[in-house]
């Protein structure tokens, strides 16, 4: 089927427009961290976001007002879990997980890189990207909290006050 009517084509024209502006509304309202770079959390507000975006403008029995109370449903929870995860150690865990090291001290770390998923090709190419010629000029190379591959150069200061909170 190609064409129903007119009817749903302004119906999806005027509820999509008006859905888009109430989670814009949302969105910015909620403040910075619910347009952060994502961890596993934020990806799975983002994607039941969408979804919910979807159903608002495909389906005929959800009601506009229902999928903008959807919205804030979804961004309030994250907001509360936010809130909770910086008041609350035992919150924070839960929903977040811990940097990882995959190579410390010139050499790889293959059970974490096995466990992690990480090739070690996926970690010169982060070195690659990160204008680094040899692997022997890195002290560390870290597997982020939002997936991203970090890496620590050596220097000529022993602190590494940046390494405090990854998991060894």
């Amino acid at each position: 089927m190609l064409f129903n009517d007119w009817e749903t084509i302004g119906r999806t024209l005027l509820v999509g427009i008006l859905a888009y502006l109430g989670l814009i509304v949302v969105l910015r309202s909620s403040g910075k961290r619910t347009l952060s770079k994502m961890n596993a959390f934020d990806l799975v507000v983002t994607v039941a976001l969408g979804s919910t975006l979807a159903t608002i403008l495909l389906n005929k029995n959800v009601a506009l007002a229902e999928g903008i109370t959807a919205f804030g449903v979804l961004v309030g929870m994250q907001y509360m879990i936010a809130w909770l995860s910086v008041r609350s150690s035992k919150v924070s865990r839960l929903v977040k997980s811990t940097p990882e090291l995959l190579y410390y001290n010139d050499q790889f770390l293959r059970t974490v890189m096995k466990k992690k998923r990480v090739l070690e090709v996926e970690i010169l190419q982060a070195a690659r990207s990160n204008g680094i010629g040899s692997m022997s000029s890195v002290d560390a190379v870290i597997l982020e909290t939002d997936g991203r591959i970090s890496i620590i150069k050596k220097s000529e200061f022993d602190e590494k006050s940046t390494l405090e909170n990854v998991k060894k």
